[in-house]
């Protein structure tokens, strides 16, 4: 089977799989393009017979429908059909005859045709038109043509010349593939891969849905195009019934036309291989073991059906996994409730984990039952302690369902504890389930506060549509100030996360601090400590860390609410920021197994991402790429926001990955954080973006990018430079696109901020900037002197990734003035302090010029301009004229003017012709 990393839908952009399948067309003849239903697949057949329509080749087309396969010949006289009718005039009359009586009577008795003639007219008809113009033969939903047609055909093709060529598109179902019978063993089958997490985001943007729902929409769809869309579609279409925003952690609605598409693909499988997959389905965790245990003695056959048809992956354990998280909600939701009933009977005297055992005995029955409640509440009790908060909440949602009507204080109080159980998984839908029926009863204040406050934990980064659930809980805590004090503690953390506003923030946390120490609650006045001690830094206070010192010193709960905003998390932020390196590591693989303990997937992330950061800085790119790549499945499986996952990604990416991915994580963590108003990762996102303009010589685009940076942090009211360093790179990216002098304005009031909070390496980092300014303003030994002292300071810091930066820097100003072997000595130390921290891209950056490279070269020629003339001159060069490269590079056509006069002096040409001959081979 050819492998293929392209994709089918026309929005996303498929043009690796349209090669496979060309390439195979040229080798062999013939193709066939497979995979499950939605797939792609007739995306991908118009496309290619767009292409062959281009080339001028005579296009058949053939696109049989189901009913079509129980009609003897059907496909055949719709083939004929569309053959024009020139090419059917020079047959002979048998043939001509034959034709005829096919295409008046398809689903007449076959016994009075000439079967001979029939034949022998097919194959006269594409060599005929074979001879005018190269054929390309489409044949899409192959797997519905009728099989006297397949005889015809496979007859046809032997005997027809190379010019016609042949593309079947078919849906993978149990069988065998259609294209043996039709051409025989040996012709490539170029499989329909499915959309990576990236390529569903983009698809949902593409057709107007949210972003941020394409972690949760990748895993139920699988990356199948069609059940994405139609997944994105029902959701929205929910979110709007209930007059909000669709939430990332939302379950996803298996109905409607997500319904039909799950259906269709489940319609692949034998009667009997699905009610194994229901068994399947209704599992936690199924195995084939467990599943011949529940009763199905020929599990391993059925399921092997299943995964011929692309419906389940069977490890080499026995482990089963359906291919999308759709298609087991799909199985439940058909099936009637005596079958889902016996499953989960049957499963629960087959599973080994007592909790699991009590699941499938509560949801056996639907009747109430105080033995088996107190049962699914222990349970929920042991998945606590385990760190499952999110089977914890479901546990305790079906506890106060089988509870009694005479028990409501029983009923009432575990409904609390599953919303707030959901609270810390982040699941937004079973909090939101738990609170509706605690508002429904009879419940006292404290109750209900506590019950939208698991509302508001599991909203993750979307606190900013929660105004309405704020206010009712502030006006219910009324006269508890320990309520009060938890209440005006997520207010504080929405100023900040939603509002952008730190100062806000800061007096809502003192006043959850005085709350807090009045109700007893030492806990809260930690966390309001907490986000006191987080907004002074954000404010460039100077008593931060007293106020931090004052959180650390309360006693530290067992579990705080959440780690994330524990005094204890915010030290290793505190740690990273001041470059701590090595005592912000240490201190976060203490708390990463603790979070894990905890149960919250949030705490978990948030460890991880200061883990990946923490890693990039000390120049370990593999390990930080491990962390990010955790974080973002962590993400996608927890169902959390997903502009914080994509952002670590990118800036993983930027630095040890790929540039194009970094900049399409980058991208899709803007989109996700406007969505939800996270203005905090908004601004880590654009700088992501904005780094990898800079380094990709896109100056003008950088400098825009990190302008809103800007802004947004202006707006945020940041003063402290450590906390997203983005400073030095608009200084960098305002002397790329020829500013010096408002680089220089930028830099100088920031530095002295920096210089007077003791952020040293802030400083260094402008310093690197105020060497390239002064470089552009003509200074360049002075330049040279600032990089190296610079490389040195990083190099103390032990800030790798720095150093390697400084020391490209320093290479493209000794270039510039021309000292050729200072620079490549520069570029040398550069690429080897990128290769030893595995900073892929970067090390690609510090790649030497070819041996070759001379003083003539166009390396040494291009050396002498600054890298916005650079770009100025290579699109001259390539025929832009003056209008043309002022709006590409986003310049007036008076500057492009003025820049190109300096170009024509510094490399002494006087026309575009010798410009371009100058640069010709760059």
């Amino acid at each position: 089977m050819v492998a293929a990393t392209g994709h089918a839908d026309t929005s996303v952009g498929h043009g690796e799989l349209i090669k496979a399948v060309d390439r195979a067309l040229t080798t062999h003849g013939r193709a066939l393009l497979t995979g499950p239903a939605g797939a792609g697949k007739t995306e991908v057949v118009r496309a290619v017979s767009a292409a062959a329509e281009a080339r001028r080749e005579s296009v058949l087309r053939l696109a049989p429908e189901a009913a079509d396969q129980w009609i003897p010949e059907a496909s055949a006289a719709a083939l004929l059909a569309s053959v024009p009718a020139a090419a059917l005039d020079e047959l002979s009359g048998p043939q001509r005859t034959a034709i005829a009586l096919l295409r008046r009577e398809a689903d007449a008795p076959r016994a009075g045709r000439d079967h001979v003639a029939l034949r022998l007219a097919v194959v006269e008809v594409l060599r005929t038109l074979a001879a005018r113009q190269p054929v390309l033969l489409v044949i899409d939903n192959a797997q519905w043509l009728d099989a006297e047609s397949t005889d015809l055909l496979r007859f046809a093709l032997r005997l027809t010349p190379p010019h016609v060529r042949v593309l079947a598109a078919e849906r993978v179902q149990g069988g065998a593939p259609v294209g043996e019978p039709l051409w025989g063993p040996g012709v490539p089958a170029v499989r329909v891969p499915p959309l990576g997490a990236d390529e569903v985001a983009e698809l949902l943007l593409r057709h107007g849905l949210p972003a941020r729902l394409a972690g949760r929409i990748h895993q139920a769809s699988g990356g199948n195009p069609r059940l994405a869309l139609a997944l994105g579609h029902s959701l929205a279409e929910a979110a709007e019934a209930r007059d909000c925003s669709a939430h990332h952690a939302d379950p996803l609605p298996v109905s409607g036309q997500a319904r039909e598409v799950a259906r269709r693909l489940l319609a692949g499988a034998p009667a009997q291989a699905r009610r194994t997959l229901l068994l399947a389905a209704l599992a936690a965790r199924p195995t084939i073991s467990l599943l011949r245990r529940a009763g199905r003695p020929d599990a391993e056959a059925e399921l092997a059906e299943a995964e011929r048809a692309a419906l389940v992956r069977v490890g080499e354990d026995g482990t089963v996994e359906f291919t999308a998280g759709a298609l087991p909600t799909a199985l439940a939701a058909d099936a009637g409730w005596p079958e889902r009933a016996a499953g989960h009977a049957a499963l629960a005297a087959a599973v080994d984990d007592p909790v699991q055992a009590v699941r499938h005995r509560a949801l056996a029955v639907d009747t109430p039952d105080q033995r088996l409640a107190a049962e699914i509440t222990e349970a929920a009790a042991v998945c606590r302690s385990r760190g499952q908060r999110a089977l914890a909440a479901e546990l305790g949602l079906l506890a106060a369902e089988r509870t009694p009507s005479g028990l409501a204080r029983e009923e009432l109080s575990r409904l609390v504890t599953a919303a707030e159980d959901a609270g810390w998984a982040g699941r937004a839908d079973l909090a939101r389930r738990a609170t509706r029926a605690v508002l429904a009863r009879d419940a006292s204040p404290a109750d209900r506060v506590r019950a939208r406050l698991a509302v508001i934990d599991a909203a993750g980064q979307a606190l900013g549509t929660l105004d309405e659930t704020f206010a009712y809980a502030m006006d219910e805590a009324a006269g508890e100030p320990a309520l009060q004090a938890a209440v005006q503690l997520r207010i504080a953390w929405k100023h900040n996360l939603s509002d952008g506003d730190p100062v806000r923030s800061r007096d809502a946390a003192a006043e959850a601090g005085n709350l807090a120490a009045l109700g007893g609650d030492q806990t809260a006045e930690a966390m309001a400590l907490t986000v006191r001690a987080r907004m002074g830094r954000i404010l460039g206070d100077a008593g931060a860390e007293e106020i931090l010192s004052e959180a650390l010193a309360l006693p530290a709960p067992e579990v705080p609410l959440g780690m994330r905003n524990a005094p204890q998390y915010l030290a290793v932020r505190h740690a990273l920021f001041d470059d701590r390196l090595t005592d912000a590591r240490r201190q976060l693989m203490v708390l990463l197994p603790a979070v894990r303990r905890t149960g919250s997937a949030e705490d978990v992330f948030e460890v991880l991402r200061s883990l990946t950061e923490v890693e990039l800085r000390s120049g370990r790119c593999e390990a930080a790429s491990a962390h990010a790549r955790r974080a973002l499945e962590l993400t996608i499986e927890a169902g959390l926001s997903p502009g914080p996952a994509w952002y670590v990604a990118a800036m993983a990416e930027t630095m040890g990955g790929s540039f194009a991915r970094a900049e399409s994580y980058a991208r899709r963590g803007i989109q996700a954080s406007q969505e939800e108003q996270d203005q905090v990762f908004l601004s880590r996102s654009l700088h992501a973006l904005g780094l990898v303009e800079l380094a990709t010589g896109e100056a003008a685009k950088a400098v825009a990018t990190l302008r809103r940076v800007a802004e947004l942090e202006a707006a945020q009211q940041v003063v402290d430079p450590s906390i997203l360093r983005w400073h030095g790179e608009l200084a960098e990216a305002l002397i790329a696109a020829d500013a010096p002098g408002e680089a220089a304005e930028l830099i100088d009031p920031v530095r002295a901020v920096a210089r007077e909070l003791g952020r040293t390496g802030v400083v260094a980092a402008l310093d690197r900037a105020r060497a390239l300014c002064l470089s552009a303003q003509g200074d360049a030994d002075a330049a040279v002197r600032l990089l190296e002292d610079t490389a040195q300071r990083f190099e103390a810091l032990r800030l790798p990734l720095e150093r390697g930066r400084t020391l490209l820097a320093l290479a493209r100003v000794e270039r510039r003035r021309r000292r050729r072997a200072p620079a490549r000595a520069a570029l040398r130390a550069a690429a080897e302090v990128f290769e030893q921290a595995g900073a892929a891209p970067w090390t690609e950056l510090a790649r030497e010029p070819a041996p070759g490279d001379g003083a003539g070269s166009p390396a040494t020629v291009a050396a002498a301009l600054t890298e916005a003339e650079t770009r100025l001159a290579l699109l001259v060069s390539q025929g832009a004229s003056n209008q043309e490269a002022a709006a590409k590079l986003f310049l007036s056509v008076k500057t492009v003017e003025a820049r190109l006069t300096r170009i024509y002096q510094k490399l002494d040409v006087r026309s575009r012709g010798q410009l371009a001959t100058a640069l010709r081979t760059r």
